[in-house]
C-alpha cells in the first residue's frame, strides 16, 4: 500500500486552510484549533513548510503565517516533497540507487522510476487551489493501452 505520512496529510490540510484564509495571516494556535490537530504537530509543520519556501511567517500581534506563493502555484508534490523528501515508490526510484543491495540482479529495477514519475507527475498536477475547494474535482482517468487484437486459429476474434 502507498501512503504519505500523517505529516503529509496534515500539511496538505493546514495549506489548504490557509489558501481559504485569502492572504490572512494564521498563527498556528488557529490552525490547530480550527483543523483539531494537536498544536505541537502543526507548529512543526508550519516551521517545516516556511523553511521550504511554501509559507511566510510573520512575527507580532497580527502575525501568522501565510501562503508564499498563490495556492494555483503550489502543487501537491511541493507539499510532500517539503515534508517528507522527494516522492519515491521504491528505494531504486529515488534520486540516488544506492539504497538497493539487490540492484545488479533486479530485472524490474529499471521499471520504477517510470512509475515513480508517473505518480509524481499526478501529484503535480493537483495544486493546492483544488485541493482547498469543497467540491472535489473530477477523479484523474489514466487511459489503459491498447489493446491488440488476438484472433484464433480459425480466424474469429478472442
Amino acid at each position: 500500500m502507498i501512503r504519505i505520512t500523517r505529516e503529509a496529510d496534515y500539511g496538505i490540510v493546514l495549506m489548504s486552510c490557509l489558501a481559504q484564509a485569502d492572504g490572512q495571516p494564521c498563527s498556528a494556535a488557529a490552525l490547530a484549533q480550527r483543523r483539531r490537530l494537536p498544536l505541537p504537530m502543526v507548529s512543526k509543520i508550519l516551521k517545516t513548510l516556511a523553511r521550504a519556501g511554501l509559507l511566510i511567517s510573520q512575527r507580532g500581534v497580527q502575525g501568522g503565517y501565510s501562503l508564499a506563493r498563490s495556492p494555483a502555484e503550489i502543487s501537491a508534490v511541493d507539499i510532500i516533497d517539503a515534508l517528507e523528501g522527494p516522492v519515491a515508490i521504491t528505494e531504486c526510484s529515488g534520486e540516488s540507487h544506492d539504497g538497493c543491495s539487490r540492484l545488479d540482479h533486479c530485472e524490474v529495477s529499471g521499471h520504477w522510476p517510470r512509475i515513480n514519475q508517473a505518480i509524481r507527475a499526478a501529484l503535480q498536477s493537483i495544486s493546492l487551489l483544488e485541493m482547498s475547494r469543497p467540491d472535489p474535482p473530477k477523479p484523474i482517468r489514466f487511459q489503459p493501452p491498447p489493446r491488440i487484437a488476438t484472433t484464433s486459429a480459425a480466424g474469429h476474434p478472442l
